[in-house]
């Protein structure tokens, strides 16, 4: 087992590529810390690796809230003891603003969900982790972290401030034994964009970032993310710091 005997905490596991991540950790070994915003879906996935034998708690709570945040990596700590692993994987999409356009509660939501909550656990989770003899983090960011064609000026200002913080980490804390990296992922099947209001998508932003999904090769499943996770958190991947990881299709190498 690739992650035995580590601890894991993964946000957003409620669904999509957090839920495909817990489930592959929990049967790779981990003792997982599977955390939500919504309360529902996060039993589900606790339920469903139960079932299958795996180590699991959840805890519901919103990346955006430092104390709910920072309670998600000391609830691992006291139920597990230590914590080796942490993948920032809850996120939000934007509406495909561009900047001319972009409301202020978009660009708030999504600086907030996508990099100040990642911030927050990373910040806590480091802390643990230098006590700890090390660790690795794993961040979800997006094909729109290296390109500006893939979503509103909200999102992927998010998304290239989270491949910022990752190389940030990285380089820090190099030498302590604290590896981060991010993923960056194509078009994934997930419910994300179901679950938005279709009535406020920007018709002009929408077009114009469409004349570039034109060129998506395919769509993924989570777990084509969830495996490049697992390496990324494994022991196998002990020398991979910093690094930005497409997982695309190719998407990108056009």
């Amino acid at each position: 087992m690739r992650l035995k005997d580590k601890v894991a905490v993964i946000t957003g596991a409620g669904s999509g590529i957090g839920r495909a991540t817990a489930e592959l950790f929990a049967a790779e070994g981990a003792a997982v810390l599977a955390s939500d915003l919504n309360a529902g879906s996060l039993e589900e996935t606790v339920v469903a690796i139960r079932s299958a034998g795996g180590r699991i708690i959840g805890v519901q709570g919103n990346v955006t809230l430092r104390a709910e945040a920072e309670a998600m990596i000391d609830q691992a700590i006291d139920h597990y003891g230590r914590i080796d692993v942490l993948v920032n994987n809850a996120g939000a999409m934007d509406y495909n603003h561009g900047v001319g356009s972009v409301p202020d509660d978009v660009w708030d939501r999504m600086l907030a969900v996508n990099l100040t909550g990642p911030m927050f656990t990373s910040r806590r989770a480091v802390q643990c982790m230098l006590t700890g003899g090390g660790g690795a983090i794993v961040n979800v960011a997006s094909a729109a972290g290296a390109s500006g064609a893939v979503a509103g000026a909200a999102y992927t200002s998010s998304k290239h401030g989270l491949i910022g913080l990752t190389r940030s980490t990285a380089w820090m804390y190099a030498q302590q034994n604290i590896r981060c990296n991010a993923i960056l992922p194509g078009g994934v099947q997930t419910s994300i964009v179901s679950s938005m209001d279709p009535n406020k998508w920007d018709a002009e932003g929408t077009a114009r970032v469409g004349v570039f999904h034109q060129t998506m090769p395919g769509i993924l499943e989570p777990i084509d993310i969830a495996l490049l996770a697992l390496f990324l958190a494994s022991d196998e991947a002990r020398q991979i710091n910093g690094a930005l990881v497409s997982a695309d299709g190719g998407w990108l190498a056009n």
